[in-house]
């Protein structure tokens, strides 16, 4: 199922104190995390991590197709979700500085059979402030996501499911605001999204193993008491808002490249940077001990994956899974903790039989991070 990701990350410090820094890789122990998780059939999926604009570490774990034993390397794409809608939204402010849209411009030319589209804008798609209802929300939605739809299917779906609230009163997390900003794409440079997706991004950044999803190879997998494949969204549905298919070594190509300013000015980034409600314009904060990050999070079919840069250090850190029996927020924090110079555990999966008084010891400790996938 194609899920709703609100990420507004907060990380409950256990460290309130640290100043963090970044610091080598210790590659070893990291290598020895991944691998008592792939051991233990707690992960399926590759990770990386660039600093100043070079990777310092990747692992890859797992198979991309477990009953043809293909294993997992670099270059292994994966669904990344919802870190497509980071890519619409830079292709969005590229628009805008070509002067083919305007953030003000309301969608109602577009789009004259959705509620409020005379109010609704360009802007309000990006921030999800727009009101439209999320289509994923619905309980069909199941029934068909397996299904081709053309762009005046997924209108009408779209424009039945109406509308949650008044245009930009509030915030809320909607699929279907992404999926139409990918229509305003290809109305606006007369192609297909796959192929503005390449002319935009892929081709200047030389990103090989990143494209839209029509013919991903990896599949994705579901622990019961084995590894069991998930069923795949049809793209079509997914367009801008989910159907993208990346490495994190080219994820984090991707975000170098948007925050160095090789897609779009200071000023478009700064506008997809800027947060009301905590909510920004593809981008959402991700704070780390003192560190403040910027990314967005995915999930589609039993794919996972992450996406945060820090400006103050140049790092970015990129995920992709194919397969989760784990806590994820857990990885990205031994992932940062290994980066930043932090005590981190290789996890022990051996069974422990512990006393409700021992328990008592952890009460309170732990991650928050709500961020619905």
């Amino acid at each position: 199922m194609f899920k709703k990701i609100i990420f507004v990350l907060s990380i409950l410090l256990l460290y309130h104190n640290t100043s963090a820094s970044a610091q080598s890789i210790d590659v070893s122990k990291l290598d020895q995390y991944f691998e008592t998780l792939e051991n233990n059939n707690k992960f399926l999926g590759s990770v990386s991590v660039f600093r100043n604009g070079s990777e310092i570490y990747t692992k890859s774990v797992g198979f991309t197709d477990i009953d043809r034993q293909v294993a997992a390397n670099e270059k292994s794409g994966y669904s990344i979700g919802s870190i497509s809608k980071t890519f619409t939204a830079v292709m969005i402010f590229q628009a805008i500085e070509a002067d083919k849209l305007s953030l003000s411009e309301t969608i109602d030319r577009y789009f004259p059979s959705i509620g409020n589209a005379k109010e609704i804008t360009i802007g309000h798609l990006l921030g999800h402030r727009s009101g439209i209802h999320n289509f994923t929300a619905d309980e069909q939605y199941p029934n068909w996501q397996t299904q081709h739809k053309t762009k005046e299917q997924m209108v009408e779906i779209i424009a039945r499911g109406g509308n949650d609230f008044e245009p930009d009163s509030k915030a809320q997390y909607s699929n279907s605001n992404y999926v139409l900003l990918s229509y305003i794409l290809e109305s606006v440079y007369g192609k297909s999204y796959a192929e503005i997706l390449v002319k935009q991004v892929t081709t200047p950044l030389s990103l090989d193993n990143t494209y839209f999803g029509e013919n991903s190879k990896s599949n994705s997998y579901k622990y019961f008491d084995r590894w069991r494949m998930e069923q795949k969204t049809n793209p079509s549905i997914t367009l801008g808002a989910g159907g993208i298919v990346s490495t994190p070594g080219d994820i984090n190509k991707f975000a170098d490249a948007l925050f160095s300013g090789s897609l779009i000015s200071a000023n478009s980034l700064s506008v997809m940077r800027a947060m009301k409600d905590n909510y920004g314009m593809g981008l959402f904060p991700v704070p780390f001990h003192a560190k403040q990050g910027y990314g967005h999070s995915g999930g589609v079919d039993g794919f996972y994956s992450m996406l945060i840069y820090f400006p103050e250090d140049k790092i970015s850190y990129a995920i992709t899974a194919n397969g989760l029996n784990y806590l994820l927020n857990d990885i990205h924090i031994a992932v940062l903790s290994c980066v930043y110079g932090m005590p981190f555990d290789v996890p022990n999966f051996q069974a422990v039989n512990l006393n409700p008084e021992d328990l008592d010891k952890y009460t309170g400790e732990g991650i928050n991070l709500p961020f619905p996938g």
